[in-house]
């Protein structure tokens, strides 16, 4: 396994437990210099916190930092515009995707921008989010805002 394989299964292990939780199972962690300094999981539903995406909440578990640009976001789902933007807006130097097939996100806003992305299509990633949307499509819709 190499280490972008081994940081999204902890980001895998983040989306698990958002599920679990009975929400959307969406996972991040955030590296730099080969450790995970930060990791999150959307919770919109667990808080009633309509911007607590998956890669939201890892931001804001890293906390304030004077620069970004060297650390690595794993997100088990490609971003939407929101977190996309937010990327964007702290410089975060690159982003592993897990997956894009149920969500095409924001990857080529993220590549316009300078942003490195790494696409892993991860089967694990898609699996969970497959069954989710399956259980749950009325969810799925309202955090995606229909923009699928």
């Amino acid at each position: 396994m190499n280490r972008d394989q081994e940081f999204m299964a902890l980001a895998l292990e983040q989306a698990r437990k958002s599920y679990e939780e009975g929400g959307v199972p969406v996972g991040a962690v955030m590296v730099e210099a080969g450790k995970v300094i930060a990791a999150g999981h959307n919770q919109r539903v667990q808080s009633g916190d309509p911007i607590a995406h998956g890669e939201m909440d890892c931001i804001r578990q890293a906390g304030r930092r004077a620069r970004y640009g060297e650390v690595t976001l794993y997100t088990t789902l490609s971003p939407c515009m929101m977190c996309a933007g937010a990327i964007v807006q702290f410089g975060i130097g690159r982003v592993v995707v897990g997956e894009d097939r149920n969500f095409k996100g924001n990857i080529d806003f993220l590549h316009e921008h300078g942003v490195e992305v790494t696409l892993l299509d991860d089967a694990g990633c898609r699996a969970l989010m497959d069954r989710f949307i399956a259980e749950r499509p009325d969810l799925w819709d309202e955090d995606i805002a229909g923009n699928g």
